[in-house]
């Protein structure tokens, strides 16, 4: 069963990301927040799996409670859901920790997905967020080529095949499957492509492997 903190302020979303979520029999939400502050102390109480922070809430924001979260429960995984795609958010929620990013407006079978996703260890984007964090880099209007192609040179052969698959959304157990690999081996080399290529996390591995050409358009 995954385990589900959500955060919102407004009380009809709250029940419809519940609603929706609860709709798919192996989650739980075990608790609900309406600001940043309420969703830091139920994350520590309740110490769930993963963590739908909005990002627009009064008092302390969905980005900064994500942050906290991330800092001191590291074994809850965080996803941010927004009406709001502008650049600067996606680009602090991704560095600060945050696996997930889902626009309140996509497809309900989204959340699910994203939440499944990022409790199994991967990450998730809503596509049109996928586009916007990628399309520069495959345009090489962003500097940084050359770099990520001698970074990627220095995994193994098995290590490329895992970035591959990592840098196109699969989880540990799709990677195992499709590599014909336990689950804990695959652990341990995302572990060590993290370390390799100076990472924080797979969300800006998957940018790197697009970056580095590893993954064609």
């Amino acid at each position: 069963m995954i385990r589900v903190l959500i955060a919102d302020d407004e009380a009809m979303i709250l029940a419809g990301v519940r609603a929706i979520l609860e709709s798919d029999s192996e989650i739980e939400v075990v608790a609900e927040a309406a600001d940043g502050r309420e969703a830091i102390i139920a994350a520590q109480r309740h110490r769930p799996d993963v963590a739908v922070l909005d990002i627009r809430m009064p008092g302390l924001d969905g980005l900064s409670a994500a942050e906290e979260i991330i800092a001191t429960l590291p074994g809850s995984r965080v996803v941010m859901l927004t009406t709001f795609d502008e650049d600067d958010y996606i680009e602090r929620a991704l560095g600060g920790g945050a696996l997930g990013f889902l626009l309140k407006a996509a497809d309900p079978r989204e959340l699910i997905a994203g939440v499944r996703a990022v409790a199994d260890g991967g990450a998730y984007l809503s596509p049109a967020i996928a586009r916007r964090v990628i399309a520069p880099y495959r345009e090489g209007t962003r500097t940084g080529v050359v770099e990520a192609r001698q970074a990627v040179a220095v995994l193994t052969d098995r290590e490329r095949e895992v970035l591959s698959l990592l840098g196109g959304g699969a989880s540990n157990a799709e990677i195992g499957g499709r590599l014909h690999l336990v689950e804990g081996t695959v652990k341990g080399h995302v572990s060590a492509i993290l370390l390799k290529l100076g990472v924080r996390n797979r969300v800006e591995a998957a940018v790197l492997a697009h970056r580095s050409g590893l993954i064609k358009p």
